[in-house]
């Protein structure tokens, strides 16, 4: 192998007089506007102002199952977690976070009892241990597929 400077790209040594780079991430202003917890999802963010499609792919929404409503409704309030974790004195944005972390909780309660535990932590309260029960989340089909 040729060892000679023009190579040190082979070996990750930078030039000895390459330039440092500063990043800058804009501070996000609010939680308002935001999607839809079905949108959000689909679109991988709550907030619109940070929805840059990777070449202008968007996927689409979860189908409306109640695996498809725990899902977002969990994945807004990961998305809430992580706004919070960079705007903590938000107030408006916290007493959302704890409006979605209820209906989280419910929503599992709810899938739980019609479907099964989706988590080891939804069999509290149960008669006998189900998780190993089939058929599992993804194994069902959803309405209207072959």
């Amino acid at each position: 192998m040729d060892n000679s400077p023009n190579n040190d790209f082979l070996f990750g040594a930078l030039p000895a007089i390459a330039p440092l780079a500063s990043a800058y991430v804009p501070m996000q202003p609010g939680v308002e506007p935001r999607y839809e917890p079905q949108s959000a999802i689909g679109r991988g963010t709550l907030f619109p102002g940070l929805d840059l499609p990777f070449r202008g792919m968007v996927n689409k929404p979860l189908p409306q199952t109640p695996l498809g409503e725990l899902m977002a409704i969990d994945f807004v309030a990961d998305e809430l977690s992580l706004y919070l974790d960079t705007h903590k004195d938000d107030r408006e944005a916290f007493e959302l976070y704890q409006n979605v972390l209820a209906l989280s909780k419910e929503a599992h309660e709810k899938y739980a009892e019609q479907c099964g535990p989706i988590c080891k932590k939804d069999m509290l309260g149960m008669k006998a241990y189900r998780w190993l029960n089939d058929p599992w989340p993804w194994e069902v089909k959803e309405r209207g597929e072959d």
